[in-house]
């Protein structure tokens, strides 16, 4: 199909102020008002292979992505799930990280314009580890311990049975098989740092035997004097998930022996 006619349709179904380039045999770049959250352009090439026309980002999409997020997060939880989902949704797949939509029966506008989409909302798991982190980081905190520790030793929203049948006083995470168990914290505000901090209080009281072990989400965001109350009972402590993945796995793997 013509260059020129391709342009066109794409013009017509997305935008306007859409142009393509010539960039060598067979292959041209696509200009277009739609940009990553950092304020680049999406870049996007039209080229033909042995199979026919594809769209492909080239992996930029991806390296986009990991000026604000940890890369190995893309391929976990909820960002990993959005990702999925919206790649299925339209019709576009992943190759050694270049995202790429085959066009098929020559419907470039529509092919164009859903590959748009792709782009738009795979872009968006920046906004969510800004403004929704709050939803992933118990997720991600329960995923990373679960690729650290073996399932059969842990115990997931663990409560002492014996003196607390309701469930008051709860451990995110509980460590078995060890002499002392540990109990592990995701905390990620203040609320949730005074729950674990009266917690703590009430298993010295229960008299239990136990390591505590705490991830925050961002200490730094935690209330000076809620974290100093905290403090006074908890033992060992990671100021965050994703700044000290490598520490926690090795201090994990330490404890686990």
């Amino acid at each position: 199909m013509n260059i020129k006619v391709i342009e066109k349709e794409f013009k017509k179904k997305v935008s306007n102020q859409i142009s393509i380039e010539a960039e060598g045999i067979n292959r041209y770049r696509i200009f277009s008002p739609f940009l990553y959250n950092d304020g680049d352009h999406f870049s996007i090439v039209l080229k033909t292979t042995p199979k026919g026309w594809i769209l492909t980002d080239e992996g930029n999409t991806y390296m986009h992505l990991s000026y604000y997020l940890d890369v190995n997060d893309l391929d976990r939880g909820t960002k990993e799930k959005i990702i999925r989902s919206t790649l299925s949704c339209f019709g576009v797949n992943e190759k050694e990280g270049a995202l790429v939509s085959e066009i098929k029966d020559n419907d470039f506008g529509n092919a164009f314009y859903s590959y748009i989409q792709s782009l738009i909302k795979i872009s968006d798991v920046t906004y969510l580890s800004r403004e929704m982190v709050k939803s992933t980081f118990m997720e991600d905190f329960k995923t990373f311990i679960s690729e650290n520790v073996p399932f059969k030793r842990l115990e997931f929203n663990y409560f002492d049975k014996r003196h607390d049948p309701d469930g008051k006083y709860a451990v995110d995470c509980r460590i078995n098989s060890m002499p002392n168990p540990a109990f592990i914290f995701a905390i990620s505000n203040d609320d949730k740092c005074r729950d674990a901090t009266i917690n703590l209080h009430q298993f010295e009281k229960w008299g239990l035997n136990f390591r505590s072990i705490t991830i925050f989400e961002e200490q730094e965001a935690i209330n000076r004097k809620v974290l100093a109350r905290f403090s006074d009972v908890s033992e060992k402590q990671f100021s965050s998930l994703t700044l000290n993945k490598d520490r926690i796995s090795s201090y994990l793997t330490q404890i686990l022996q």
